[in-house]
């Protein structure tokens, strides 16, 4: 449960970045929002990333089961070669 809402705060992270960046380059004077939005946009583009490693990992460790149309489809075992008579 603990590695679920790190992934909720990530999530939430990205989202305020995006807004902030958004804030920036509507609100925000010229001289002011290119900076500011870059900055904000490095920050999610870098919380992204982070965020996909942790949630390739925690799948290879066991700590997340993939569930739904994935997990049907790795539930099924391939047909086996037929033996040489």
């Amino acid at each position: 449960m603990l590695i679920k809402t790190i992934f909720i705060i990530a999530f939430a992270a990205i989202l305020i970045s995006l807004g902030s960046a958004l804030y920036h380059i509507v609100v925000r004077k010229p001289e002011d929002r290119s900076d500011k939005a870059v900055k904000a946009l490095t920050v999610r583009i870098s919380l992204s990333i982070v965020l996909f490693v942790l949630l390739f990992l925690a799948m290879a460790f066991g700590l997340l089961k993939p569930h739904g149309i994935g997990s049907v489809i790795h539930a099924k075992k391939p047909p086996q070669a037929e033996q040489s008579r």
